[in-house]
C-alpha cells in the first residue's frame, strides 16, 4: 500500500546517500517490507523485471552502499526489526535487519550481555553484518 512504498524525490534522496563522501544516488522507488516473504515477493519482481535492488538500514555506511548509481529499487529494512531468540548458553541472538546496536543492547539489558560499538555504529546490525556473537563480554 501507499505506506509501504513511496516514489517522492525527498524520500527517494533520502534513500539515495549515506555518510559517505559520494553524491546522492537516488533509487526509482522506495519500499517497506515487514517480513521475509515480502522481501522475497519483492526480490523476485526485481529480479524478473531486471531492476536493481538496493539494501537501506539506517543510512549510516561509508561506502556509497545505498547508493542507487543503476536506479532500482530501494529496500528500506527498518521496519523488520524483530530480535527473533536469544541464546544466553552460546552467546547469540538471531535478529531482523532492521534491529540497531541500541535496540539490541536495550534489550540485552539485565542479561550481562552487550554488542559492542565495533565497525556497526549506530546503524542496523542485520543489513551491515550478516552473522555477529551478541556476546561482547560479560559485566
Amino acid at each position: 500500500g501507499d505506506t509501504n512504498v513511496s516514489t517522492a524525490m525527498a524520500v527517494r534522496e533520502q534513500h539515495g546517500h549515506d555518510e559517505s563522501m559520494h553524491p546522492c544516488a537516488p533509487p526509482d522507488a522506495v519500499v517497506w517490507p515487514q517480513a521475509v516473504g515480502q522481501v522475497q515477493e519483492l526480490a523476485a519482481l526485481c529480479y524478473r523485471s531486471r531492476v536493481p535492488m538496493v539494501p537501506f538500514g539506517t543510512g549510516t555506511g561509508l561506502e556509497g552502499g545505498v547508493n542507487a548509481v543503476r536506479g532500482g529499487i530501494c529496500f528500506d529494512l527498518s521496519r523488520m526489526d524483530a530480535i527473533a531468540e536469544l541464546s544466553l548458553e552460546d552467546f547469540s541472538v538471531v535478529v531482523e535487519p532492521g534491529v540497531t546496536r541500541k535496540t539490541l543492547n536495550s534489550y540485552l539489558r539485565g542479561t550481562g550481555l552487550w554488542f559492542p560499538v565495533g565497525t556497526v555504529g549506530a546503524g542496523a546490525l542485520g543489513s551491515s553484518q550478516g552473522h555477529c556473537g551478541a556476546g561482547g563480554g560479560r559485566t
